[in-house]
Parts: C-alpha cells; sequence; structure tokens
C-alpha cells in the first residue's frame, strides 16, 4: 500500500466533506490504513452529520465510491463519522 494513494484519498474525502457542510473548519478526517482495508474517521460538527450521511446513506455511499477510485486498488474502504464534541474529547 503507498502512502501517498493513502494521503490523496484523505484529503478527497477533505474535499468532498467540506464542500457539503456548514462548517468546513470542523472537518477532520483520521485514516487508519491496515493491509487490505482504510478506514476513515470523520468527525464533523453535530449539525453537519446528516448532510454527509445524506438521505438512506446516499451521500457517504457516493463519497465511497468517489474515494475508491483514489485509493490504492484492493483497499477495502469504511467510513465511520463522528460529531465534534465542544471539549475536544469523545
Amino acid at each position: 500500500m503507498t502512502p501517498t494513494k493513502v494521503e490523496n484519498a484523505v484529503e478527497l474525502t477533505k474535499v468532498l466533506v467540506k464542500a457539503l457542510v456548514a462548517h468546513p473548519e470542523e472537518v477532520h478526517v483520521q485514516p487508519q490504513a491496515q493491509e487490505k482495508e482504510i478506514r476513515f474517521r470523520l468527525q464533523v460538527h453535530p449539525d453537519d452529520v446528516r448532510h454527509v450521511i445524506g438521505r438512506q446513506g446516499r451521500t457517504i455511499q457516493a463519497i465511497r465510491t468517489v474515494v475508491a477510485a483514489a485509493a490504492p486498488p484492493g483497499q477495502r474502504l469504511f467510513f465511520e463519522i463522528g460529531n465534534m464534541d465542544p471539549r475536544g474529547v469523545e
């Protein structure tokens, strides 16, 4: 797995999510790359969670599809979406 491809996937995820939310400054993406999968931990403002997930999960599924094209081949992608705790602790 090449770190450059993972970094590109992280940056693409940030760009896509920031375009959807009302508080783009509070978007944080933390990747956890393993042998055959990449987990993206998305942290967004509590009011923006619904915008990222979308109706029946269609928005996050579309994000996953686009990011999969930028990710290393053969990698499974998982997205975990949480909101930011005002104290910085979740």
